[in-house]
């Protein structure tokens, strides 16, 4: 899963990045604008969020996300501890909020429940979708007893589709999820891994859950489709 933080303190942000480094893969911002245009490419399971920042503060950039429809989960961070910072932080769209200085414990707990809500359990590292699961820590999938063999980036595209189910994923945004914004390929090869791991599916009849909007991208669906 991937973490982004947006934290002009380096030390601080460096602090959470080794804290979680077991759960998520991590980006970092060091300023408003940065963590802004990264948060809207909208590749990130979770947002941990500084208030006070140069440039433009968290209050900006959340308020800018959730105008744009990203409703990437937020935890803000402040070192302010005021009711009316808290309600202002709900009021743009935040879904948690930790005090700074903050205990590691709490930091990982906050996460996993953010985290749980979307079906993840971070402490087992499983996801699942049906009678799906896929272990995040040693790359397996199973559905039912039977093991689902797929390569890297089939594992890493089922993941961002159960992560994201029931949302429209476009080629642009899996393609910087899983090859990265440096990678010398093309967004093709999103139609290649994604008729690949429709064939890897087909034999469970799970390929009918990937839905393709056409020129645009994909979507995990709770309900079958016919691909005719």
């Amino acid at each position: 899963m991937k973490l982004l933080i947006i934290e002009d303190d380096h030390n601080l942000s460096q602090t959470i990045k080794e804290t979680t480094q077991e759960m998520f893969e991590t980006e970092e911002a060091f300023d408003g604008e940065e963590g802004l245009f990264l948060a809207e490419q909208n590749i990130f399971d979770c947002i941990i969020l500084d208030i006070m920042m140069p440039n433009m503060n968290g209050y900006e950039v959340l308020q800018e996300l959730r105008k744009k429809q990203i409703t990437t989960p937020v935890i803000m961070l402040t070192a302010k501890d005021g009711i009316d910072d808290k309600i202002k932080g709900f009021k743009v769209g935040a879904d948690d909020y930790l005090v700074k200085p903050f205990h590691r414990e709490e930091l990982l707990l906050r996460l996993e429940a953010i985290v749980r809500r979307s079906g993840a359990d971070l402490k087992e590292n499983v996801i699942s979708f049906k009678e799906l699961k896929m272990n995040l820590k040693n790359k397996t999938a199973y559905i039912g007893e039977e093991l689902v063999k797929l390569n890297g980036k089939q594992f890493d595209l089922l993941e961002y589709f159960i992560n994201n189910k029931n949302t429209i994923l476009t080629k642009e945004q899996i393609f910087d999820r899983i090859w990265g914004f440096e990678s010398d390929t093309s967004t093709t090869v999103v139609e290649v891994y994604a008729s690949n791991l429709r064939k890897t599916l087909k034999k469970f009849n799970y390929d009918s859950y990937i839905k393709t909007f056409r020129g645009l991208g994909y979507m995990l669906t709770d309900s079958g489709v016919d691909h005719g």
